[in-house]
Formats: structure tokens, sequence, C-alpha cells
């Protein structure tokens, strides 16, 4: 079997590494890929957006299946793009279809589709340019912190929490003319809800579906979680408090209502379902949803499946999944994320990564590297998510902060604090 994964950062990594272990794949193309999944199969040069050539990678390779592993090739309709190809309509995709993947591509898609499907998320609305009046008029009537969240995909930046009224009404007016684009035409104002937070990801074929491991991940770049937003510091998994019965609730009440709740509406989904969760005194909500794998969440997701990842993904594509049972290991797999100095706001790329030959019981996944010269180099905000084992949190973080040492590369910098509140 030939498979290309589209992407290029830890997710991907991940992806590439634990699809070459167990059965390996024929071949292994990874478009365009870093200087670690070079590693591992044979980087395409290419960008996933570009959907022609996508296809004449797939041609050209003769490729099996795609794995999408970024939301924008999604939102954009990759999937769609192979459904209505006659070259390509047999090559499976695992991801879902453009009207599916409105579920992180829309927040207000998103909200109504829970809405009707009766699954626990905050109370909201959703306003225009033209209804920007009656915005500002609903911040007055409801509590502090208000929550903004831009409609469309943000690069990670469309939400904001604010605890001044007045500044909650300025930002509105900001985002529906024009702060984040065509991203923030839309904006939904929801209730904020404290808790604590954690991603549960499945694997669905549009009619079954397969749970993996949950995880936790640290979005903000400062220790004791202060600071600008990121795209995750570094996670953890399992999480403590998702006992068997706080996963039977987030089953019953969230992940079938979903995936029944798409099928009811004709939505063919195949691929990944991240749900970005919180717990409200024991009670689960959805915060969000993603459309693919989390990332560093799967640095620390895909370790811990035992299941041999070709036969869930095929069985995906076949809608066969009834047929799988997911094994995971019992052990605690904790990451690490190195990121660039500067990272969330300004940074250099091209800084000389060294030391990577010294990491030892840690797999290095890279996020944003490339081969230059000869070299590894920087080529993104977050480099590498360094994972590892541990009979327990403390025993798999004291080996990826270990190894976090080893790897060395100007300005470099990381959170010290990782599951500093579980």
């Amino acid at each position: 079997m030939k498979i290309l994964i589209l992407g290029s950062g830890g997710r991907e990594h991940a992806l590439a590494w634990k699809i070459s272990q167990n059965k390996k794949p024929e071949e292994l193309f990874i478009a365009p890929g870093n200087a670690g999944t070079a590693d591992i199969g044979t980087n395409l040069e290419l960008n996933p957006e570009d959907f022609e050539s996508v296809k004449k990678a797939v041609l050209n390779h003769q490729i099996d299946l795609v794995v999408v592993g970024p939301e924008a090739p999604l939102v954009a309709g990759i999937h769609d793009f192979f459904l209505n190809d006659n070259q390509l309509n047999s090559t499976p995709v695992i991801g879902p279809t453009k009207e599916a993947a409105q579920l992180e591509g829309s927040k207000d898609f998103a909200k109504m589709f829970m809405r009707k499907h009766n699954i626990p998320t905050a109370q909201f609305r959703t306003f225009i340019e033209y209804t920007l009046f009656e915005g500002k008029k609903y911040l007055e009537q409801i509590n502090p912190p208000y929550v903004l969240k831009a409609d469309g995909l943000a690069a990670g930046k469309g939400v904001l929490i604010l605890n001044d009224l007045k500044q909650a009404q300025d930002e509105l007016e900001n985002m529906l003319k024009g702060k984040f684009g065509q991203a923030s035409e839309k904006v939904v104002i929801e209730e904020f809800l404290q808790g604590i937070e954690l991603s549960v990801f499945v694997l669905t074929d549009g009619d079954n579906y397969v749970t993996l491991p949950e995880a936790k991940d640290y979005k903000r770049i400062g220790e004791g979680d202060t600071g600008l937003n990121t795209g995750g510091m570094g996670a953890v998994s399992p999480v403590p408090f998702a006992t068997p019965a706080f996963m039977d609730k987030v089953e019953q009440k969230i992940i079938k209502p979903t995936v029944n709740g798409l099928k009811s509406e004709g939505i063919d989904y195949k691929g990944f379902i991240f749900f970005g969760l919180i717990n409200v005194n024991g009670e689960p909500y959805v915060i969000e949803y993603n459309v693919r794998l989390g990332d560093p969440e799967a640095e620390v997701v895909l370790p811990r499946v035992k299941t041999d990842l070709i036969d869930l993904l095929k069985a995906t594509a076949e809608k066969k999944l009834d047929q799988q049972k997911i094994e995971t290991d019992p052990q605690t797999v904790t990451t690490v994320m190195l990121v660039s100095g500067g990272y969330p706001g300004s940074y250099e790329k091209g800084k000389t990564i060294t030391g990577l030959e010294n990491v030892n019981e840690s797999v290095a996944f890279h996020a944003g590297t490339k081969i230059k010269d000869g070299s590894v180099v920087t080529n993104g905000g977050r480099v590498i998510a360094v994972s590892s084992f541990g009979n327990d949190m403390k025993e798999a973080l004291s080996k990826s902060y270990e190894n976090a040492e080893q790897i060395k590369f100007e300005k470099k910098a990381l959170r010290k604090d990782i599951g500093f509140d579980l």
C-alpha cells in the first residue's frame, strides 16, 4: 500500500512515525513534510492546498490512500475534489468533505449543529456587521468574561476572552469590520464556562467509530497558563480526571450524538473528529470541534495506540470500522514543545538544530524544521515536540525535559510546567 500524508507539522511526523510501524506501507510520502518525516518516508515539495499538485503526486506515485493532516485543505474541499475527479475518485481520502469540515471551518455551523442535536455546549448568539448594535446590547446582558469567536479559520488567533465590557464591544466591532479578514465576518459570542479542558478524538467511517486515547494540551506561551495563545506548548495522555464514568458521559452525550447527527443530516464523514471539551463540575461540554487530529495532542495520543494504524485507516476508508478494536498502551505519554524565541509573535527561522542524535528514550517529533545544506534548521514557531513514555506523568515528563535539554538551537524556548494542573 502506498500512502500520502498531507502536511508538514508535528502531527504529520507522528502520523508518519505510527504508520511506518507494524505493517509498514510499501511506500510512504509526506507533502511537504519536514526534516523528521524525511527520515521515515519521501517528502514531496508541494502545497496541500494546491489540489492540482496533489492530484499530480497521487497519479505519479500511484497512491492508494491519502491522509489529510491539517484543517485548511479539508475546509477548502480537498475530499470533494477527489470525489469529483474521474482519475482520483477511487483513491480514499481520510478527512471529511467540505460540508462536514464546517464543524471546524465555521463556529456558527458547529454551534447550530450542537443545538440541533442537543449536544452540551455554552449558550451563544451569532452576529454579523448588520447586527453589530444588537451584539453590543447582548454583551451588556451577559456576565463577564466575554468570549468572542471569529466564525472562520483564523490560525488559532480568532478567539478573544475579555473581562471589560467596553473592550469587548470595541473588539466585536473590530472583528466584524475585518480584524481577522473573512474569518470574522460573523462572530459568535458565547458564555464563559469555568472548568478544566481536555481533548478527545475519534476515528469514524460515518457509521462506526473508535475512540482514541484522550489528552490535555497547554495552549498558553507562559508558565501557569499565562500569556498569548499558541498552537500548543505540550500535552499529556491519559488525563487523570477522565475517569471511565466521565468518559461514558462523553460518549453518550457528545460522541454518539455527533456521529449520529452527521449521519442523519446526510453528511458523509470519514476521518478524525477532535472534541475540545471542558469538564464543568463533572459534566462534559463541547468548546469546539476540529476535523483532524490535534497538534501537539497527536504526539501523545498516537504513541499510545497499539492497534496497527494502517488497519484502522483502511477500515475507515472501507466503512468497516465496526470490525476493528482499538488497543491502548496503559503507560503515560507526555510531550514538551521546543519553540523559536519570540513565538507566538515574530521569530526568526533558519537556526541550526544540534543534539538530535543525543535524544534517548524519547521521540523528537519535528514540527517546524527543514533540511538546509545538509543541516536540520528551524522552519516555524513550534520546532520540535519531545515525547516520552513513563509509568506515570512524572516519569514521562522527566524524560521529555531531560531530552529537551539535549536539543539545542539559538533562542530555544519551552514551558517547564507541562502537567502542572494535573
